[in-house]
């Protein structure tokens, strides 16, 4: 007997039609409909009829076949045989985090197409991979943020199955497995929330859609279905890790916030199952709170982005200062970053026109991740260019040298490790031929605010923008991409065999700078990190009477004696004591 449930307090009437027959349901409480069913089962197509209306898809379906408004497929998650029974996740401290795009990562952007790259993630050293979002949404591609079905793997990416397979083989490699979710707003095509229940708020607005009701009538169901969500992907598909996007697009007036509730449920998810989760969150606030202990108040979250230690490394490689990137610039912003995590931290921001953030006080480094790229700070530029296409190869490798050497968890985006010739751009596939439209204008007048010509702009509704986006594996046998996998390899390697770059204290980081001759130096225990960002040749006076051999230079022409190291223009090196 298989119970089909499900919470719909605005209807007055409820039916499912069940393999092609329709039969009425049970009010029961709190808004809740059921049916004990002989007849429902594993691979089961269902959907609902309120009041008359439908069908429509389960808000809960595990499996969407047909798309986004098509009917729901029953799936029972005990058949799949799973092999990592003696799987445990490496601690975020010693993380290296690999984002990536299941639709773009692999020339087939499929599951499958993921998990026949492994053996490229697990060379370069990856511990992590994350999935940006794999919910249902519309169309066959896009980054998403727009999902609907947030219960339901996106069926062109493999489904469920393909899911469960690529993860399981992630395990079985050595690699854990992050998942990016969405709970802070739905996407606009094949959203049918609202039309079982209050889901969505007007009282709060969210720059992607309605505000999810969090904290007013009807909200503790809505709260109950986002953590049933995220207990699912941890518990039925095995991740190690969520992702939550854009925290501060939740709003919750609650005692007790979402995040915090969420928090507690994945802790004694942990409890119950022995194994080791996370939650990571992605955060413009500058507030520790997100990431300090329940019991001091904090909400509990393992770990959030830091993207100040990005703005400050990208502006100073740049020298760009549109936007929110005209807040920093200087070798001091960077050193502050790498110091004390958030750059503003109290102090007035000239972009927000007002004081912004708060002391990190207390909290490890290994509570924040630090990044040069990422799918945002790339795919949200005008045409999706990397970095690698804004500055030279050596500028780009002096990046990545503070990126590994930091007190922070480190991420690199797809392709960056060998500095990928291909953008990242943005890219929809709306069905809707209204929607697919706004979404071309609306992107191309916000850039033409900026003096872009909108012509220049890609069309995300253009499967041409999808492919391009796509990265050239080819480019693997070819310098200057060698060159640059084997750095990051370089720096992967000394990230896992020196302990004191897992160390994620504060305290015992020392830095020294020269803002005119445009040099930083950095200093963690026995290890330093020398990087010149001039064109020039530079000789930086070493004076503590430590002996040091060079680990790594990202160029030839470094020249190390025991009072000073001299280094060629945009070259970064790594020292240890001897």
């Amino acid at each position: 007997m298989t119970v089909i449930r499900v919470w719909a307090p605005y209807a007055k009437e409820v039916q499912v039609i069940l393999d092609g027959t329709s039969y009425p349901m049970l009010s029961t409480r709190h808004g809740w409909w059921m049916l004990d069913s002989p007849l429902a089962g594993h691979g089961s197509d269902y959907a609902f009829v309120l009041d008359g209306s439908g069908p429509l898809p389960d808000p809960r379906s595990p499996w969407q076949p047909y798309g986004v408004h098509g009917f729901s497929r029953m799936l029972d998650h005990s058949l799949f045989s799973w092999t990592d029974d003696r799987w445990q996740a490496p601690p975020l401290s010693s993380a290296v985090i690999y984002e990536l795009h299941t639709g773009t990562f692999s020339p087939q952007g499929t599951f499958q197409g993921v998990a026949q790259k492994l053996d490229h993630l697990v060379d370069l050293g990856i511990t992590h991979i994350e999935l940006m979002p794999v919910n249902s949404f519309s169309g066959t591609h896009g980054w998403g943020y727009d999902g609907v079905g947030l219960f339901a793997p996106h069926e062109p990416y493999g489904g469920p199955a393909g899911l469960k397979e690529l993860v399981d083989e992630c395990h079985a490699r050595g690699i854990a497995v992050i998942l990016d979710v969405v709970y802070n707003h739905l996407g606009p095509e094949g959203n049918y929330l609202d039309r079982f229940g209050p889901y969505f708020t007007n009282r709060y607005s969210s720059p992607w859609g309605n505000a999810v009701n969090l904290d007013g009538p009807g909200s503790d169901e809505v709260r109950r279905f986002f953590i049933e969500n995220a207990l699912m992907w941890l518990k039925d598909y095995h991740m190690d890790v969520l992702r939550l996007d854009a925290v501060h697009a939740i709003i919750d007036t609650s005692s007790v916030h979402f995040l915090e509730e969420l928090s507690q449920e994945v802790e004694m998810l942990q409890a119950r199952t022995g194994r080791h989760l996370a939650l990571i969150a992605e955060s413009n606030l500058n507030n520790p709170r997100i990431v300090q202990p329940r019991e001091i108040g904090g909400y509990g979250i393992d770990a959030q982005w830091n993207d100040d230690f990005h703005h400050a490394l990208h502006t100073v490689l740049t020298g760009e200062k549109n936007g929110y990137y005209g807040d920093f610039g200087t070798l001091s912003d960077l050193a502050q970053a790498m110091e004390e995590i958030f750059v503003y931290s109290g102090r007035y921001s000239a972009f927000r026109g007002r004081k912004h953030g708060r002391p990190v006080r207390g909290v490890s480094g290994n509570k924040f991740l630090a990044y040069l790229q990422n799918h945002d700070q790339i795919g949200n530029r005008a045409r999706g260019e990397r970095l690698n296409h804004l500055v030279d190869t050596g500028r780009f490798m002096l990046g990545s040298a503070l990126v590994f050497a930091s007190a922070c968890i480190p991420m690199i985006f797809q392709g960056e490790e060998w500095a990928a010739s291909s953008p990242f751009q943005y890219f929809t596939d709306h069905q809707d031929e209204e929607l697919g439209k706004a979404v071309v204008t609306g992107r191309r007048e916000e850039f033409a605010a900026f003096g872009w010509d909108p012509g220049d702009i890609p069309d995300p509704q253009d499967p041409a923008t999808f492919e391009r986006s796509k990265p050239l594996w080819e480019e693997l046998e070819h310098e200057p991409h060698t060159s640059v996998l084997a750095w990051y390899k370089g720096l992967i390697r000394l990230r896992r065999e020196l302990p004191v770059l897992k160390d994620g204290s504060l305290s015992q980081i020392l830095i020294s700078y020269h803002e005119e001759e445009q040099w930083l130096a950095m200093n963690r225990g026995p290890v330093m990190v020398v990087c010149n960002f001039s064109r020039h040749s530079r000789r930086i006076g070493i004076y503590d009477g430590q002996k040091r051999e060079v680990l790594l230079t990202s160029r030839s022409g470094v020249v190390y004696r025991e009072d000073s190291i001299t280094l060629p223009g945009e070259t970064a090196a790594i020292l240890l004591q001897s």
